[in-house]
């Protein structure tokens, strides 16, 4: 009797020491597959058998899980930083045209601006105060002439006005001397006419 219950302790203790390993081990496969990479080296350290203080027991398949876990992680890093790369290249490519890009538009920037800034006179470009200047300049020296010109006109009038006035008044004495002249004349002839006229008598 005494030896069936230490047995059947003994089953009890077996199955309960195996059911804990199982699960223990169903645990370490979840931890490798679910867990990062630090936390799967974490979980093989804690959860291996110890032989002495500087060693510990792993077991294959653990140790495969995990190496082949590293060299996913590897791979997937590879491939993030080639991607990241290419990435980086892309971005930087599109820097460099966009980079011309805007060289591009401040240079034809630069170059509408000029032109908004300068007028084209008689085939000779212009800044916008250099030709309000000139504009100006002929516009006072236009001004100029025109109103030397009427004074020189109004001045000519008053001229062919005053020279009328002294012809019309040296006629007038012309034709007063004429007068007088003819009338001196006649007179003359008159007096000729009886000095004659006396001697024939």
């Amino acid at each position: 009797m005494k030896h069936r219950v230490s047995l059947l302790i003994f089953i009890l203790l077996a199955s309960f020491s195996s059911s804990s390993i199982f699960a223990q081990r169903m645990n370490m496969q979840e931890a490798l597959q679910k867990s990062s990479l630090d936390s799967q080296f974490f979980y093989i350290a804690a959860l291996s058998r110890s032989q002495d203080a500087d060693f510990k027991l792993i077991r294959k398949t653990n140790l495969e899980v995990l190496r082949k876990n590293a060299l996913d992680t590897v791979k997937t890093l590879k491939t993030e930083i080639k991607t990241l790369k290419e990435s980086s290249s892309s971005h930087a490519s599109t820097t460099t045209e966009l980079e011309t890009k805007i060289s591009t538009l401040e240079a034809e920037l630069a170059q509408e601006k000029s032109k908004t800034d300068s007028i084209s006179f008689m085939g000779i470009d212009f800044s916008k105060a250099s030709y309000h200047t000139l504009v100006w300049s002929i516009i006072i020296v236009l001004t100029l002439a025109f109103l030397i010109t009427l004074a020189s006109f109004r001045k000519a009038k008053v001229d062919t006005n005053t020279h009328k006035e002294v012809a019309n008044e040296a006629q007038e004495e012309l034709q007063t001397l004429r007068k007088k002249s003819m009338e001196r004349e006649q007179q003359l002839k008159r007096q000729l006419l009886d000095e004659q006229m006396k001697r024939n008598s």
